[in-house]
């Protein structure tokens, strides 16, 4: 089998790692990571990186709602050249995360650098850990027949960094959401907004839009305390070198640590009737309980948002209304910027709205009091704040 010189007790502090985030979610991932009591943090472009042992690799992934992965920086070093860039893959260690018999696929990515075909990059940093390991586990032969670490080679103005995936699929995949309808909002993506918006746990939370309900289950998540990654599995975790009762354990205090005392606050609607079953079957699959599925047929209801009538209390209405493909009306769009600012004045709550329509803040009736510029997929959003005004 050849040699795994990377014992799972030798849990030490030296391992670098990078939480991967969209642009402008970058810091909050990385208030993630400090709540979670990792503190050699910094955030940067594409996400935040960090020092931590096997179990923080684990922890995070587990953990962490908005990042989109987890990822092991093998070494970073300058490529100028397709001969630079193999010499500089060839002397990493790679035995020390590669067995011989494990398969390991490379995907890489190139931006505002001298080597710019990404197929190329790939296929070189490949040949060179295959000529590394051969040399180090003294064999010719590498099956890959065993588990699977992904290998990832990015080059950033000239600097190339060689990491592992430790995620696997990306950590939007929950888990709970295996049907889906039109124009998804990721689930990392609704965390970020929940966690950037006024709301926290334990006040109500209000989506007259809420399609398939991913803001709601999202915020039931936080709401019960229960991590994200709860229900999946991860690369990580097939790896012969990790920690495995180091990770039973962090799950089993994942599950201990999750809330049932708290009291329903969540209240959906949407105007299409699919999309609401299939929020009640996302939330099914999260793992709810038969009372908060109870609470849910109570509070998740069909309704055009012309119809929805709130009662003055204190919350705060999350939304991802239609725009761009999804309402290509502008008039569309401006009606129900019109709709959320009665919902407003109607209830008394803040209203934070992820839009890309330009004209939200006219149709609202007044300026937000906080933007932030976010991205769904590839489409410039912006994130809206309005709190309420006080009479």
């Amino acid at each position: 089998m050849g040699r795994v010189p990377l014992h799972p007790e030798q849990n030490h502090n030296d391992f670098t790692l990078i939480a991967t985030a969209p642009f402008g979610l970058e810091g909050v991932v990385r208030d993630e990571l400090l709540r979670l009591g990792i503190e050699d943090v910094k955030a940067g472009l594409g996400g935040a990186r960090f020092s931590g042992t096997l179990s923080d690799v684990f922890r995070a992934n587990l953990h962490l709602r908005c990042a989109d992965r987890v990822l092991l920086v093998v070494g970073q070093f300058e490529a100028m050249s397709f001969d630079a860039l193999f010499e500089g893959v060839k002397a990493l260690d790679w035995a020390r995360y590669i067995p011989r018999d494990a398969a390991f696929p490379v995907t890489g990515n190139c931006a505002r650098s001298q080597l710019m075909s990404v197929r190329d990059c790939q296929a070189i940093t490949k040949k060179a850990i295959v000529e590394r390991l051969r040399a180090t586990y003294r064999t010719q032969t590498l099956p890959e027949t065993a588990e699977t670490v992904g290998v990832s080679v990015s080059l950033h103005e000239n600097v190339a960094t060689l990491t592992l995936d430790t995620s696997g699929p990306g950590l939007s995949r929950r888990g709970y959401r295996t049907w889906v309808g039109e124009a998804p909002l990721r689930e990392t993506l609704a965390a970020s907004i929940l966690t950037l918006s006024p709301w926290r746990p334990g006040v109500a939370l209000v989506d007259p839009l809420c399609g398939t309900g991913t803001i709601l289950l999202e915020a039931y998540g936080m709401a019960r305390n229960r991590a994200p990654g709860i229900a999946r599995s991860f690369a990580c975790e097939s790896w012969r070198w990790m920690p495995r009762s180091a990770m039973t354990d962090l799950r089993a205090q994942a599950r201990a640590g999750e809330r049932e005392d708290i009291p329903w606050a969540l209240l959906g609607s949407d105007i299409d009737a699919k999309a609401l079953e299939l929020a009640r079957r996302h939330f099914a699959q999260a793992g709810c309980s038969k009372e908060d599925l109870a609470c849910l047929d109570r509070h998740l209801q069909c309704s055009d948002i012309h119809d929805v009538r709130l009662e003055p209390q204190r919350g705060v209405i999350v939304t991802n209304p239609p725009y761009g493909e999804r309402l290509s009306d502008p008039k569309g769009c401006e009606d129900i910027a019109r709709q959320l600012r009665r919902l407003q004045d109607e209830s008394g709550m803040a209203v934070c709205a992820l839009t890309a329509f330009r004209g939200f803040e006219r149709a609202f009736g007044r300026r937000a009091d906080k933007r932030r510029r976010l991205y769904n997929g590839r489409l410039e959003c912006e994130l809206m704040t309005f709190y309420p005004v006080q009479r």
